[in-house]
């Protein structure tokens, strides 16, 4: 699309979800508009504001804009990363595109593996952090930049950020004030997203921040029909259906659950490597992939979802290590130790586990590495030859991810904004994009917005996870009189498991000749690689993740050749 004097053209991936309120106030600065699009609305901003633009943007996007008067490309990303963008230069062009086979079809047959990537991905299970991707001289455009393209000269800027998460206590609020603040800005996320001119539905696990969204639909829109999308592990210690339906229940939605066997993996599973189009973690991915096909199944093409609030909202586990580390920075000795023994108390954490934490928070390069020999993680297990990857320049270790901003007595905050658009939540939101565009549903993150996130770090830590380990604590309160009291008190986190194990291991016959093939990758040493599967697969060495891991990267590369 153009804008009317035609000098800005713009290529757009995503959705904005503030665009009526953008576009009366672009109305009162004399825009005209001949649609009613979001695109028309992003391009009349970028004309009037140019960059100033992007803070103003609800969304999730990535695009490119071409000012004929500068002839330049300007090419942006959403502040989490919610829609991917991959570049790269080739033979004096600057390609670019939402999925990386795109680019692999654009590169044709010059497309060759990242050794790094790899040697990352399937040893130490790192993957989607920093720039770079699986394919060499293709990179990410990351959370929150924008890099720039002389046409004339075709040289690329180095890209900058547009918005990154600052963790400077700002706020001294109570935290009552805190709360409703929080409970306002959460309802008007929900409102902003469930702008759509097809019904909207949602995923719900039946944990906190999936119960918060279903929850917020309905406060929102008491008449409205709601329909959820649940993956349901039946049977197993991790199944969250109890907690499912008593949501449902609450909101009187209509259910919608998915229940996976191992056999409907074996049938799915190149599909879905191919929809994700790079390597991936484990087979949870799979569980999302099914609640998005039945979302299609049942005409439900737009979705609501909690990603995100782990990141900004203190969740997971707490951050013990980083929490004490900050009390520990302002001399709170007694506050650490008190904090310690309340976080560990809470199910499927000990005092042990929180004491390795903080270790960790203080350990650095070779003694990160060294601790986390003492677990078990080998930097060169048998199946690798590290000769080749040292000669290439691979570093054999733990990732090296870039360093965060780091204040003392704000270290969980650090860790928390790290998440957010440097690692963590970009695989998370890759898996989500490529799950859900592969039945062309639109999922959308309510909790990610900028302004959220933004306030979220502005408090004191202790707001979001209380002193006695309590997790999204100020959520919790802000969401009193909208979710049952029975799902914010509850004290365990399942996640979003599948029982891969059971499933790999019943396709044994079916993946070892994926394993066997062939893959020309000298540091890869097969032949062990293929007595270690064996043997998980006779009982005589215990099951690892690597294991999902080298059936993806084995099916991923073979495609790849």
């Amino acid at each position: 699309m153009y804008s009317a004097d035609q000098r800005f053209g713009l290529v757009f991936n995503g959705e904005i979800y503030n665009y009526i309120e953008l576009r009366a106030e672009l109305e009162v600065l004399g825009a005209c508009f001949r649609t009613r699009s979001d695109t028309e609305v992003l391009l009349a901003a970028w004309s009037q504001w140019g960059k100033a633009a992007l803070p103003r943007l609800k969304g999730m996007f990535a695009f490119v804009v071409f000012d004929r008067q500068e002839d330049s490309l300007t090419c942006v990303r959403d502040a989490f990363g919610i829609k991917p963008f991959f570049y790269a230069l080739e033979d004096g062009a600057f390609i670019f595109g939402s999925e990386l086979p795109a680019l692999r079809a654009l590169k044709g047959q010059r497309s060759t593996l990242n050794w790094q990537r790899a040697y990352d991905y399937l040893v130490h299970g790192e993957y989607d952090f920093g720039q770079e991707s699986f394919i060499e001289g293709v990179v990410s455009l990351l959370p929150g930049q924008l890099l720039t393209v002389d046409l004339a000269m075709l040289k690329v800027s180095s890209p900058k950020p547009w918005w990154t998460p600052s963790i400077v206590q700002t706020q001294s609020i109570s935290f009552a004030s805190a709360s409703d603040q929080l409970r306002e800005m959460f309802l008007d996320n929900v409102r902003l997203h469930l702008r759509s001119d097809v019904p909207v539905g949602a995923a719900l696990s039946g944990g906190v921040d999936s119960s918060a969204i279903v929850c917020a639909m309905r406060y929102l829109e008491p008449d409205s029909d709601i329909n959820t999308f649940s993956y349901i592990a039946r049977g197993s210690v991790v199944s969250e259906e109890s907690w499912v339906d008593k949501i449902n229940t609450h909101v009187g939605a209509k259910s919608h659950k998915v229940i996976v066997s191992g056999d409907e993996l074996a049938a799915d599973l190149e599909d879905l490597i191919t929809a994700q189009g790079e390597p991936f973690g484990s087979t949870s991915i799979y569980a999302q992939y099914r609640v998005f096909k039945k979302a299609k199944e049942q005409g439900i093409t737009v979705t609501l979802e909690g990603q995100g609030a782990d990141e900004n909202q203190g969740g997971y586990s707490g951050y013990a290590g980083q929490r004490i580390r900050s009390l520990l920075d302002n001399g709170q000795w007694r506050e650490a130790w008190s904090f310690l023994n309340q976080w560990s108390q809470w199910p499927g954490r000990s005092r042990l586990e929180g004491l390795k934490r903080v270790v960790g928070e203080y350990s650095e390069g070779g003694l990160h590495d060294l601790l986390r020999g003492l677990n078990g993680m080998d930097n060169c297990p048998a199946w690798i030859r590290p000769g080749p990857l040292r000669e290439s320049g691979v570093h054999l270790g733990f990732p090296k991810h870039a360093s965060s901003q780091q204040i003392p007595g704000r270290r969980m905050m650090s860790a928390l904004a790290a998440s957010l658009n440097t690692r963590g939540l970009l695989g998370l939101l890759r898996h989500g994009d490529r799950n859900s565009m592969r039945f062309s549903v639109e999922s959308r993150v309510p909790f990610l917005t900028t302004n959220l996130s933004d306030f979220m770090l502005s408090l004191p830590e202790e707001y979001l996870v209380s002193p006695d380990g309590e997790t999204k604590h100020l959520l919790r309160s802000a969401l009193r009189g909208i979710v049952p009291a029975e799902v914010l008190h509850r004290r365990d986190k399942i996640g979003f498991a599948t029982p891969e194990q059971q499933w790999l291991m019943g396709m044994a016959e079916t993946l070892r000749p994926w394993l066997e093939e062939d893959l020309g990758l000298p540091f890869l040493d097969q032949a062990k690689l293929l007595e270690h599967f064996d043997a998980v697969v006779s009982g005589r060495r215990p099951y690892t993740w690597q294991v999902w891991r080298w059936v993806n990267f084995a099916r991923w590369y073979g495609s790849l050749r």
